[in-house]
């Protein structure tokens, strides 16, 4: 492939005078790589958007929502907001579905200097209780089904201003109706917002039974989004001067519509799509759950550009029995994050839809979004890899003493740039941990190549990355030790052909005690998501092997334990 002419495009878009140069500023005392272009923060976005106001931008069913109707409800929300005495600072939940009030709350949220707070929606009243304590919210907006489960623990919210939506029958005393925030009206309030003030805070599975929320400033957030807008950029003009296919100017751009089939309180979903999506004027089509069947029906009826999801998603999307009785001449890009696309997907993509294109990229919470991103022939060239890390990132893999190795060899990849958290609320030590003179530990174990393309080659971190979603194993692990009949546990990933990994679990039970396991999964069941219990259990009869130190041997026991025998 012509990498040639991507380093050439590449050193093109970010020199002095260019749309996307870099500059090396101070942040929190550290010099870092930012984009001196990029908007100062997330609101400028936002209101940069006014220019579309006769457009489509949010889809739902049947409902449609232009730009123009989406600014009003925005400024009603602010309004509203500031009138509760919400000012710069404060904190607001989101807990619900991918439904357009879940994006529209998220931008007067952050229009006022105030984080919103992303709240899980698979998440139990106990998940539930732990992130609205950390956070400390002064309002959360909620759907139905979240507003049962904080009914379930009105001591959770007290204090808390519960404002619901989607709710079977009359809004329940001491809630406020959505309809009525909408409906009050005003003009956009005034804020004063600093680039490295919170945007949203975003929780991450823990790795010490808690989940972390991960303060995901402005700065960090436009810079993403310039990432995202660079890459296609990067990838178009070096894709042109390698075939010599140049564009028709005079030809109408498409505006882009995109289908959003992971949750909005995840980076993938929130800042890589609402955000470009957003940026562009492009449409929004929102679905409730993944359904591959409707997601082909959509794709068909609202003529998508491009749909971005885990692995899973775009696999089942091209293998369904329905596939080719749709049209989808559409659609241009297909592909996504959350998980790295098994190369034999890349290839598939790439021959099974006539008109899209593979892509990817590699990323995490703490990076607001995206690190790397590849798509079209130099994925297809190289559909191992995630890309090359984005111009406002410096990289490096260094080894267990955090010196860094030589160009080829493996270590664990840090990044520094302005796309990195500000750190965790209320875990200074978890940020110190994971954050060092601003390089952010990835615990990802990587490799670059000679054209500076990342590898993802195995994970340092004791985690399962299962559809996308991180399961941290001692989250799981401290779950199960809360069962009585539980001596010892070990929790580890197997492989799963749709899912990518699984959660596994071997328990050795206490002395007299016996164990079951549907009893077990409904004991997790109560304390932690679905997603998170353990598909696969071994009750077994001896103590769990471990190392010299006294750990554990996972990898023996994700070897030797058959999944057969698994209960």
């Amino acid at each position: 492939m012509h990498y040639k002419e991507l380093k050439t495009a590449w050193a093109e878009l970010i020199a002095p005078g260019a749309a996307f140069e870099i500059e090396t500023i101070q942040v929190r005392g550290v010099p870092i790589r930012a984009y001196k272009n990029a908007p100062a923060t997330v609101r400028d976005l936002w209101l940069a958007s006014t220019a579309f106001a006769d457009r489509e931008y949010l889809i739902y069913g049947d409902e449609r929502v232009t730009y123009g109707e989406a600014h009003v409800r925005v400024n009603s929300i602010a309004a509203w907001l500031t009138a509760r005495g919400v000012t710069r600072g404060d904190r607001v939940a989101i807990a619900m579905r991918n439904y357009p009030e879940w994006i529209l709350a998220y931008w007067a949220c952050v229009c006022l200097g105030v984080a919103a707070v992303g709240m899980n929606a698979w998440w139990v009243p106990e998940e539930i209780d732990y992130a609205l304590k950390d956070s400390g919210p002064k309002v959360i907006f909620c759907d139905g089904e979240r507003l049962a489960r904080l009914t379930e623990r009105p001591e959770t919210t007290a204090g808390i201003t519960i404002v619901a939506t989607r709710t079977d029958g009359p809004t329940p005393d001491g809630v406020i109706a959505w309809s009525a925030v909408i409906g009050h009206g005003g003009d956009m309030p005034d804020a004063a917002i600093d680039p490295d003030d919170d945007a949203c805070i975003f929780y991450t599975s823990g790795t010490t039974g808690f989940p972390k929320g991960a303060q995901l400033t402005h700065r960090g957030c436009v810079s993403n989004l310039f990432s995202i807008m660079f890459s296609g950029q990067a990838t178009a003009l070096a894709t042109q001067r390698a075939t010599g296919m140049v564009p028709d100017p005079a030809a109408p751009v498409p505006v882009p519509i995109a289908l959003l089939t992971t949750p909005l309180f995840h980076v993938t979903a929130n800042n890589c799509g609402a955000y470009a999506i957003t940026a562009a004027g492009g449409k929004m089509v929102l679905m409730y759950r993944w359904d591959a069947k409707t997601a082909l029906t959509l794709i068909q009826r609202e003529k998508v550009t491009s749909m971005s999801g885990v692995p899973v998603m775009s696999r089942e999307l091209i293998s369904h029995p329905d596939f080719d009785s749709h049209d989808l001449s559409s659609l241009m890009s297909l592909g996504g994050g959350g998980a790295q696309l098994p190369p034999d997907l890349v290839a598939k993509i790439d021959s099974t839809v006539a008109t899209a294109r593979p892509n990817t990229g590699y990323g995490m919470t703490e990076t607001c979004g995206i690190i790397t991103a590849v798509s079209a022939d130099f994925f297809v060239d190289k559909p191992a890899s995630a890309g090359p890390a984005m111009p406002d990132f410096e990289v490096k893999c260094v080894d267990d003493e955090g010196a860094t190795v030589a160009q080829g060899q493996v270590g664990e990849l840090w990044v520094r740039g302005a796309q990195v958290i500000k750190g965790y609320i209320n875990r200074p030590d978890a940020t110190a941990d994971s954050i060092t003179d601003g390089w952010l530990h990835t615990g990802d174990i990587a490799r670059l190549d000679e054209d500076g393309f990342i590898f993802i080659v195995d994970r340092k971190k004791d985690m399962v990355l299962r559809g996308g979603e991180n399961v941290y194993c001692a989250e799981v692990e401290a779950c199960l030790y809360r069962h009585p009949a539980v001596a010892e546990c070990s929790v580890f990933g197997v492989p799963d052909d749709r899912l990518g990994e699984e959660v596994a679990a071997a328990i050795f039970p206490r002395a007299g005690q016996t164990l079951d396991g549907a009893l077990l999964r409904e004991h997790c069941a109560v304390i932690m998501a679905k997603h998170k219990i353990p598909r696969y259990l071994w009750i077994v009869g001896e103590p769990l092997p471990r190392n010299a130190s006294g750990k554990f041997l996972k990898r023996q026991l994700r070897e030797t334990l058959p999944l057969a025998e698994a209960v």
